[in-house]
């Protein structure tokens, strides 16, 4: 197996399916699949990367979406497990403002085993993506950071995006810590500041986020603002291209992909160029509706 041809790119973590409600009064609801490192996988692919999501997902009707969608996005389909657990489901009861709650307290993704991936894969990949609620959820949780931990010390390439959900309470610290030790590339938005520090001090807790990690390259988004790349004590700013919102969902996955893309593939160019495509790959999913990854010919037209 050391000669077999694996993805470059690999993203670990939860594949979910969201339930939001379609109705008043609940009596009409809508099944989408997501999931934030699944969405960050198949942006990875849409911009043309050889890409995979490990995880786990359930043989049932949401299980098979799932795995029907993966195929679709062209993902590396040895790296997704499947077992008989129950689903992992998002329940979006009230979309505005957004409140939900996760169902899935030993549901499939939590029996991912990375012992289990194809032999020979850690040979071959260059760049592994961790985040979202999987590393909040436990025994995956220990496994992913292990993983993690592994992967640095063979010179692999991580990227890091807690991406805060309510899940993320005080016990989530140590990892949050961990990790961010841990990634060469971290993604963090002004919520994810305010969800994981509990604090609306978001200069000092991004701040105290960057001490834990000086050598990191941080992107740094604030939505309509534009964002900002960290690099050592430079950095270097630039806003969002002027475009017509559908909606933002998958806006935060599709630029941390477009900002390891253009690192893997455009090496030769400059920290803002990185900057520039990590943005306009987050405008570029905002153009269509759900977590759409984009394309790169829709990321080069907004350059």
């Amino acid at each position: 197996m050391a000669d077999a041809i694996f993805p470059e790119f690999v993203a670990a973590g939860e594949a979910l399916t969201d339930m939001i409600v379609d109705a008043p009064d609940g009596a009409a609801w809508r099944a989408v699949a997501g999931g934030s490192t699944w969405n960050v996988a198949r942006a990875m692919a849409a911009l043309g990367a050889p890409s995979a999501f490990a995880g786990a997902i359930s043989r049932d009707v949401f299980g098979r979406t799932l795995w029907r969608a993966s195929e679709d996005a062209g993902l590396d389909l040895r790296f997704l497990q499947r077992n008989n657990a129950s689903p992992l489901l998002a329940v979006v009861h009230q979309t505005s403002p957004p409140d939900y709650f996760f169902i899935g307290s030993d549901s499939a993704d939590l029996q991912f085993d990375p012992l289990a991936l194809p032999q020979g894969w850690m040979d071959k990949v260059r760049w592994v993506h961790f985040g979202g609620i999987s590393l909040a959820r436990e025994p995956l949780a220990s496994r992913l950071v292990a993983l993690a931990g592994r992967l640095r010390e063979r010179g692999v390439r991580i990227s890091y995006d807690p991406n805060y959900r309510n899940l993320m309470t005080r016990a989530y610290d140590p990892i949050l810590r961990r990790m961010t030790e841990l990634a060469d590339v971290i993604k963090v938005s002004d919520e994810d500041l305010v969800g994981l520090f509990r604090s609306t001090d978001i200069a000092s807790s991004f701040d105290t986020l960057r001490s834990w990690n000086r050598q990191a390259t941080v992107l740094y988004t604030r939505g309509e603002a534009g964002a900002s790349l960290h690099v050592g004590e430079a950095q270097w700013q630039a806003g969002a291209p002027p475009i017509t919102v559908v909606d933002t969902v998958g806006a935060g996955d599709a630029s941390i992909a477009g900002l390891a893309y253009s690192l893997t593939y455009r090496q030769h160019l400059a920290p803002p160029a990185h900057l520039h495509f990590a943005i306009a790959a987050g405008a570029a999913a905002c153009c269509a509706a759900g977590a759409t990854p984009p394309t790169l010919d829709a990321v080069v037209r907004l350059l």
